[in-house]
This record gives C-alpha cells, structure tokens and sequence, in this order.
C-alpha cells in the first residue's frame, strides 16, 4: 500500500470548527468486494465528529490520484462508527483493481451544514480475487448450463509448427507450462498467475471426434486422455465466461496429485470430485478407464505439468484456423446473466 505525499482537493463545504485529520490512514481485510478503514485521530475530538466521508476512486493512472469533481468531494457520507469500519456495498467494487481513498471527518450542524476536517493524504490499494465462495457461485452456475456428457478419448493441443519445433529442439522435447493469460473473469485468481497448458476435449456431437479447425494452429498434438487426467490427477474449476456469445466457456484445471499446479489451486480453487461432476469425469468400467465431458459448453483444459511430445502424436489438421474464434486475453460480457456474479466482474 502506498500513501501519496499529496492533499485532495478542499471540499467546498465551509470549515466552521477545526476538526481533527485523518492520520495513518490504515486498509485491510481486503476481499474482492469489500475493505476495513482505519485511522488515527485526537481522542478528545472525537465527541464532536458525527460522519465521515470517504471519497473513493479507481486508480486509472499515476496522474488520476485527484479528485474529478471539486464541489461534490466525497461519494459515501457515512455515520461516524467504532473503527474499523467495513465498507461493503456502498460501491460496486471491481476485483484486482486499484484504487485510491481518502478521508474526512466531519461535525454535522444543527442547520443541516457540515463543518470539515481538511482531507487526508491519499491511499492506495488493490482489491483481491475472487475468493473461493464466489467460485462456487460461478461453479454453481456452469453446472445449470453444462448439459449432457458425451464420451471422448483424446485431449487435443493446437498450435503453430514453430511451437512444437522450438519444444523438440529448445525444450527438450517437451511442452513447458507458462502463465495462464486475462481471458475469462477479471476476478479469477488463476489469471496472471496459474502456469500451465491449456488443452481441448470437446467433441462434435454427429461424429464423436474433435473438430478439424481451430483458432490457434495448423498443427494439434493429441494424447491419450488417461495421460493427463487419472486416479492420480486433481480437478479443479477455474472460471465460468462468455465473449458476448450465446455459448460458455468453463475452464478446468488438471493438475496431478502434490505438484505445484495442485498446491496452487487447492488453495484458490473448487475442487471436483473426477468421477461425478458435470463437466469432465474419468470412471472406471469393466477394468479400463472412460472419459466424458459436458455437450452444451467449450471446455478450456489446464493442465499444470510439463508434457513430452512423445507420449502422443503431432499432426497437420484438414479444417480452416478460425482465428476470431480465439480466446486468448478474451474480455468477459460483463451484462451476461448466465455468467457474472453479484461482486465485480
């Protein structure tokens, strides 16, 4: 958190009795919808200080860190209340945002006037992710739309030729994880920071088979679905998007038992029992493992561990790269109701 040296701007409001200035101006307990303020202040003021205001903003850019409208100081006059005082609910707060605040106190007159303190510096903070209670909200709503399963047998990777030449010549003969990009919900706390591979399983539903385009490369590796996802493997729900479509992208993550990928998402994420949820299951029939996924939304499938190419096939596909259909860094319809929350976006 950082306290910037300069003062906002005088309220207009006229200052009939000096009244004490926020100082040390303290935020925590920070969610992705909510925050504690603190500060201190001279004890024997505090009898004649009824409200405070609060003026919060987001911080757009390091020159922004003023306020926009001189004569209307403040956008939450609240009751002067034991401190720390939650604020929730008196604005929309978007997750992983930064904003700044400042405060007043205030001393309001028998005539209805209110006499001000000066403003206090100006703090900076950033809200947090989305917690794990908001991805169950999210889960919960995936699971309304995701519909049928239907059985596959392949995990499926497009991307350019230089991509899998550069992992067979730089890499080892591997595909190495790297940080998963914005797309998807501005909450996720996956975004920015879950390294990974992403990976496809849907399959169309007249020929049971992946489909021959792709927005990201001529070339698809395919491997085994039992490689990446078995009794050995950890599944978690990572996001619930759309991309102003009438279709739903839900994002999955598989990450094998104790690795990295699994201590970062056991902390930050749903987990899914593998056998019986509704997006992707691996049962066991008759001795040999069988895979589904859910029909009526596209899977987007992370998984956390390195992955060498010869434990499945790399091949040239017949259809067209459809590259408007790519989700990289995708902004997230923040007017769908079938995919947003009732916190940020």
């Amino acid at each position: 958190m950082n306290a910037c040296g300069n003062k906002s701007q005088d309220s207009g409001i006229a200052e009939m009795e000096e009244l004490p200035v926020p100082q040390n101006i303290k935020i925590n307990n920070i969610t992705c919808d909510s925050f504690k303020i603190s500060w201190d202040m001279d004890p024997k003021s505090k009898e004649r200080i009824t409200h405070y205001f609060i003026d919060l903003n987001k911080k757009e850019n390091k020159n922004s860190n003023k306020f926009k409208h001189k004569d209307v100081p403040t956008k939450l006059v609240a009751k002067a209340v034991p401190l720390p005082m939650t604020v929730r609910g008196h604005w929309f707060l978007s997750p992983r945002t930064e904003y700044t605040v400042a405060v007043q106190t205030a001393s309001k007159q028998s005539d209805g006037d209110y006499a001000v303190s000066e403003w206090s510096e100006i703090i900076e903070f950033c809200t947090a992710d989305y917690s794990p209670v908001h991805l169950t909200q999210l889960l919960e709503k995936a699971e309304v739309i995701a519909g049928r399963m239907l059985k596959f047998s392949l995990f499926y990777r497009n991307q350019h030729k230089e991509y899998f030449d550069k992992a067979r010549v730089q890499q080892g003969n591997k595909m190495m994880p790297s940080v998963k990009d914005n797309s998807g919900s501005h909450g996720s706390p996956i975004s920015g920071k879950l390294e990974g591979i992403f990976f496809s399983c849907n399959t169309e539903f007249n020929t049971g088979k992946a489909p021959q385009d792709s927005p990201y490369g001529r070339y698809r590796f395919e491997v085994q679905a039992e490689v990446l996802f078995n009794q050995k493997t950890n599944l978690y729900f990572g996001d619930l998007y759309c991309m102003y479509t009438a279709y739903h992208y839900v994002i999955l993550v598989l990450a094998p038992s104790g690795s990295p990928g699994d201590e970062f998402c056991k902390q930050r994420l749903p987990q899914l029992n593998i056998a019986d949820n509704k997006f992707l299951t691996c049962t066991e029939e008759d001795g040999r493992l069988v895979f589904h996924h859910a029909q009526d939304v596209i899977l987007e499938v992370i998984y956390t561990d390195p992955l060498d190419l010869s434990l499945g096939t790399v091949a040239e596909i017949s259809g067209h790269q459809l590259r408007s259909l790519s989700t990289v860094n995708a902004k997230k319809d923040p007017s769908c109701k079938i995919c947003n929350i009732s916190v940020g976006r």
